[in-house]
Order: structure tokens, then sequence, then C-alpha cells
């Protein structure tokens, strides 16, 4: 009779251990999530979709991807050849659930597939300071027709004479209906030429302020400008409004468009945040950040950006083409007077640190993209400087790498920053911080506005849980491993009580 109690209890509690743990074991390792097929923009697929169509088409997944390896304008470009092997093995394998969410993966997991270079020896910047090779210098940065070699002065009270926009060298025709790049925003191209100059006179004003260079001077109604502050207070003396957009935008890592559509195409990060009710961690689209210039007046009508990017450069730019609609946009800072001069300051100082950081170190990767920051960095680093927060995610500097004593005070704004290559967990307030809309209903990637509404709502109310790492992964692992043996201890006593 002992032995039968004894067989029961061990039978019964090991029903009880394994189907508990059974249960909370497949809720912690995930559940199956069907990505929703819409609400879609209107004229927008998802890469899965175009993928479905034409993976079948002899070499076209391969012209795909060597055209995503080439980068361009993309505030999230991380495509390294392990990536593409893992945006390859998802099209072969048409796993076009994961294909609508990569890759899915946390920072800690993005950074050995990037290559991160931790271990570049630091160049001797007293032996790059001068750069006076006016083709090195236009490796790093664009300047148009001015030069770096010699002084000049340039008056911005006649119009420009630079050609229009064009989309040579932006659209790329891949057949099957597909083009990669996409066309001119309406609204910007009309004043492309005096957004380009605008743009070079800010780059070539920006290097004013590395050794070895004969100044440039610009004029604008009787107000001279030798930095490009000086050109925003000079703009402004002359009787132009000037204001800067700290604006942020999905990534578009792909900008394709199908069958005149639009491919909606994000990268998608683990916010380690649970999706209440869930045991999914949220995905975000990773964002873009950059800086924007909106100047109108008498003379000059111009929109120029700033931020660093997958060409290495971190510089003044023109902004003519037309974002895809599940972009989006926010402008989450609007800086005019005294701070507009401050931003256009700092940035200028980024620029050249940029500069020093890519003579010093020709051999990073992307350009030192990623190694020395994303588009976010450098936004974040002045979003801190002039309001005290940080509300942009990721940030990927390597701090130590910033160690020119000729760039301290961009050193020390970029170390004042958190990072997100060691993989801990992002703060909400960056992770919301950095969408392009603060209505997240609205939001047209499907399926991402209902999990932002509901992570949001729980992180108002306290009661936002993080999603389980590895290590809990080892231990729900373990408790499975208990539940076995508890039901070998019930076969084990079975057979002893058989036995006797």
């Amino acid at each position: 009779m002992r032995k039968r109690r004894l067989l029961r209890r061990a039978r019964d509690y090991g029903i009880v251990l394994a189907v508990m743990i059974g249960l909370g074991g497949c809720n912690d390792v995930g559940e199956p999530y069907v990505v929703p097929e819409g609400p879609m923009p209107p004229k927008t697929v998802m890469l899965a979709q175009m993928m479905r169509e034409l993976s079948e088409r002899p070499g076209f997944t391969d012209a795909m991807l060597s055209e995503l390896e080439k980068g361009g304008k993309v505030g999230a470009a991380f495509m390294t050849p392990a990536l593409l092997d893992r945006l390859r093995q998802m099209i072969l394998g048409k796993d076009w659930e994961g294909l609508d969410r990569f890759p899915g993966w946390t920072m800690r997991a993005i950074n050995p597939a990037l290559q991160v270079v931790g271990k570049v020896a630091a160049g001797d910047p007293k032996e790059t300071s001068a750069a006076s090779d006016e083709t090195v210098m236009r490796q790093l940065l664009d300047f148009g027709p001015y030069s770096v070699t010699k002084a000049e002065t340039v008056s911005l009270d006649e119009p420009s004479t630079l050609p229009g926009f064009t989309t040579d060298g932006i659209v790329t025709e891949m057949g099957a209906d597909v083009t990669r790049g996409d066309g001119a925003d309406a609204g910007l191209v009309p004043m492309h030429a005096e957004s380009q100059r605008l743009a070079d006179v800010l780059n070539r004003l920006s290097l004013n302020g590395m050794d070895g260079y004969d100044p440039m001077i610009v004029t604008i109604m009787g107000h001279e400008a030798a930095t490009p502050q000086e050109l925003v207070g000079a703009l402004t003396a002359s009787g132009h409004s000037v204001e800067v957009y700290d604006a942020r935008y999905f990534a578009n890592f792909g900008h394709f468009h199908y069958k005149g559509q639009d491919v909606m195409m994000p990268f998608w990060v683990n916010a380690q945040m649970l999706v209440p009710g869930t045991t999914r961690p949220l995905l975000v689209p990773v964002s873009h950040a950059e800086y924007e210039w909106k100047v109108r007046g008498p003379k000059v009508n111009a929109d120029v950006s700033w931020y660093f990017g997958i060409d290495g450069k971190a510089e003044f730019r023109t902004m003519d083409t037309l974002d895809q609609a599940w972009v989006m946009a926010r402008h989450a800072h609007v800086y005019r007077g005294a701070d507009a001069v401050e931003v256009t300051r700092l940035t200028g100082k980024m620029l050249v640190a940029y500069v020093h950081q890519r003579l010093a170190r020709p051999e990073l990767p992307f350009g030192g993209y990623y190694a020395l920051g994303v588009c976010q960095d450098s936004v974040a680093a002045i979003e801190k400087k002039l309001t005290g927060k940080v509300t942009l995610f990721p940030n990927t500097a390597d701090a130590a790498l910033f160690d020119d004593a000729r760039d301290a005070e961009v050193n020390e704004l970029i170390a004042a920053i958190p990072k997100d290559r060691g993989g801990q967990p992002p703060e909400p307030e960056r992770i919301f911080g950095s969408l392009p809309t603060e209505d997240l209903a609205a939001v047209s990637i499907p399926g991402l506005g209902a999990d932002l509404v509901s992570v949001h709502g729980a992180w108002r109310e306290g009661r936002l849980e993080r999603a389980k790492g590895r290590h809990h992964r080892i231990v729900v692992w373990l408790e499975i491993l208990g539940a076995v043996l508890a039901a070998a201890a019930v076969i084990f006593l079975r057979w002893r009580m058989k036995a006797a």
C-alpha cells in the first residue's frame, strides 16, 4: 500500500509539474505571430509580397541583394554580408513572415553581425591634421565647386547657377517592374539649385575650423560669415527666416518600388519589451534622424539636411527625393533664433570631428558608420546638449574612438549619450521618442500600431514587462528537464512496484 501511495503521489506530482512547466515553457520561449497584411497605405506592398512573386525569377534575388549592399541614403543600412546572407536564407526558404520582420534581433545580436570594430588602431591625428589633398577631402565631404586649397569669397546675393534636380544616379531600373530609389519631391525640387549651393557652402565653411586651410568667406546682402553658425546669423540679419528641425523618420533600407507601388522595407530591432497579453517582444523599425534647415527670404530659399550616413559622410545635404508614405515624419524639436545658431555650430563641429576620424582611421568599414555611430548618435548628442534629454535609439558610437583632443567638445557630447552596443534594454522614452509620429495608432506598418499603443499604455501605467533573455530560456529548459526526470521517476517507481 505504501508503495502504491508513493507511486500515485510521484505520478500525480510529475504530471502536474510536467503540465505546468510545459505550459510555462511554451509561453516563455515564444508564440506564433502572423504579421497582419493590412491596412496598408495606398499604393504600397510589403517586401514579402514582392518577393513571393519575384523570388523564382532567375537572378532577381541576387540582383536585389547586390543593390542593398550598395547602401545609400539610409539611416540604418546595416546590410553586412552576415545580414545579407540571413535575408537570402529567408527568401530561399520562403519565410515570408520572417521577411516582414527582418531581422528582428536585439542590438546585442546585431553587433557581431555588423563586425563591430573595437580594436582599431588609432591613427596619429598630428599626421593627418592638414589633409590638404583636395582629392582626399572630396572623398570625405561634398563641397561642390569650391576649393580647400585657396581662400575665396562667395556671394549668395545672386541666384545659384548649379544644375537642377535629376534622378540620375538616384533611381535604378532593376527589371521585373522593380526600381530602386525615390523620385522627386515636388515641393522641394524647384529649390534644388539653391539648396545644393547652401549645402556646399555650409560644408566648406565647416572646414574653416580645421588646421591647414585657407578660409572661405560667404556674403549675403552686406553681411559676412566665416562659419556655418555665422551664416545662419547673417541670413537672419538680412531678413531671412531660418528654422532647424530635429526630424525623425522610419528608415527605409530598401527604397524599392514594384509595379508603381512603394515597397515597405523597414529594418526591425527587438526593443526587449513584451507586448502586453503576449510573450512576444516589441519589434520596432529602426528610425532615421537628421537636422533640417528651412531657409526662406529675399535672396535664399533652400532646404538642406545634416546627418552621418552609410556613405561615411557627416555633412550637409540636399533633401529633394519623395519619402514613401509609410516612412512618415515628425519634428521632435524646432529651433529658431539663438538655438538655430547653436545647432548649426554643433553640427559644424561634428562634421570636423568625423573628418578627423575618417582621416585617422581609413580602415573602418562603411566609412566608420556604426563604429562611429549611426545617424542618431550626433543628433542625440546635440539634443542632449540643448534639451537635457536623449530620445533616440539606437546609438552605436564607440566613445573610445573619439579621442582626438582637437574635438574635445564633440568627444564629450558623444560620451554623454546612452549606448546600445552592449545590448542593454533601451529606455522606453528612447523607443517612443525615435518614432516618426506621436499618433501611434496612425502608424501604417501592419500590426505595429496596435503593438505600440499596447506597450505605450503599459509603460505609462507602470505595468511594462521586459522580454526574457537567453538566461531565462536556459532556466525554462532546465525546468523542462526536471519535468522529464519526474516522468522518468514515475516510470521507474512503477517498474519497481511491478518487480516487487
